[in-house]
């Protein structure tokens, strides 16, 4: 003899997208339907038709519980022995979301025991699972993960990802990525100027500052504080990694930073800012900090406005020369006699001062970039506390 689910009680764990699915599904079916997950509100609750209740009441009233969510620390285990305790006589456990939610030997108990009248599962602790507690038991249904091994749903999938790098290459959206943060389509024309501002200021320090940073800090402001902050962290840590690690690119930014224990960390101003919009980046390294800001100027071209705090504007060009300085008179004098004697002609010149007489910064862009053997000429200048010849893509 079956049983009927219609007028039954269905405990979902975990209310996500697939677990909204199936409510919508078993109320076409007449169950009634509970819900445990800490992040859904109350009002979309409502509005999905979903009962919240806490765990504990779920295990208590529910007839079928089903499991839809990630497995984490808080998670794993979520169904143990205690938890099956407290489920009513005759329960049926059905659990398509990950191995190791469900406590299989606890589970395997208490379906020799009757408590759980049945299981089905297509996942498990141990995968590939090749042997199992639970296989042998009459009650129980287990079947590999195939859920997707349908041909509508394989053409689904094909149209799916192609749809998908058609949206990539032709407006900029990346969704369903595995290790990058999504983009919408909407989201795209406006993050790619502030991705390519966060790209060429994390380039500039970290041409500055290659070695030993310890910490990164993306600061937004103005506009830029409502935009997602993840692409433009990414693109930013991209930009600073790549000048000492030329594997480095914007999907594996995060990873190769945090795999070399570097802590970081995005900020979003709700505040009055100088400008229109803003992006500040600071790096800690084992001498101290060096900070830079940017800002997007008309055609949203990235634009300098401030090094170490010191308010100086230039734009990215392709050879750019740093140099931090006192402020004192033949600084200018000095530098333009050397790279005139040198041949190099000088195409740009940013200065920017703490105060009269105290440090300076100078950012000079160089036609046709510095000979290698110029620097240190540069650097002997009296004047001169440190040099750095940077580069940046044309295009920029």
């Amino acid at each position: 003899m079956g049983t009927e689910i219609t007028g039954k009680t269905l405990g979902l764990i975990g209310c996500g997208n697939i677990g909204t699915i199936v409510a919508d599904r078993a109320q076409g079916l007449k169950m009634r339907v509970v819900g445990y997950d800490p992040f859904l509100s109350l009002e979309n609750a409502t509005r999905l038709g979903i009962e919240k209740v806490e765990l504990d009441e779920l295990l208590t009233r529910a007839d079928f519980i089903t499991l839809h969510t990630p497995l984490t620390d808080a998670t794993r285990n979520i169904i143990s022995a205690d938890a099956i305790n407290k489920t009513k006589k005759g329960v049926r456990i059905i659990n398509c979301a990950r191995g190791g939610l469900v406590d299989e030997h606890a589970l395997a108990a208490a379906l020799k025991s009757g408590h759980v009248a049945g299981a089905a599962l297509d996942v498990f602790e141990v995968e590939p699972a090749t042997e199992n507690i639970l296989f042998d038991i009459d009650n129980v249904i287990a079947t590999p993960h195939l859920g997707a091994s349908t041909t509508e749903a394989q053409e689904k999938v094909a149209l799916q990802v192609a749809e998908q790098m058609a949206d990539y290459l032709m407006k900029g959206a990346v969704t369903n990525a595995l290790n990058m943060a999504s983009v919408s389509a909407e989201e795209a024309p406006v993050l790619r100027p502030y991705m390519a501002l966060g790209g060429l200021l994390g380039s500039f320090l970290g041409q500055v500052q290659a070695e030993g940073v310890s910490s990164v800090t993306i600061e937004l402001d103005g506009k830029a504080a409502a935009l997602n902050p993840e692409p433009v962290a990414a693109s930013t840590l991209a930009g600073l990694l790549g000048p000492v690690m030329e594997s480095v690119n914007m999907v594996n930014a995060a990873a190769v930073a945090s795999a070399n224990g570097i802590a970081v960390s995005t900020v979003r101003h709700d505040r009055q800012c100088d400008y229109e919009t803003l992006l500040r980046v600071t790096i800690g390294h084992k001498d101290g900090h060096r900070t830079i800001a940017g800002t997007l100027v008309g055609g949203n071209k990235p634009r300098i406005v401030e090094v170490q705090h010191i308010a100086v504007e230039s734009d990215f060009p392709p050879y750019l020369l740093y140099l931090r300085n006192y402020d004192k008179p033949g600084f200018i004098g000095d530098l333009g006699s050397l790279c005139g004697k040198h041949g190099i002609n000088i195409a740009t010149f940013h200065l920017g001062r703490r105060e009269e007489g105290g440090e300076a910064i100078a950012l000079v862009e160089i036609d046709g970039g510095l000979p290698a053997d110029i620097m240190p000429e540069i650097r002997a200048l009296k004047q001169v506390v440190r040099a750095d010849a940077l580069q940046f893509p044309a295009a920029a």
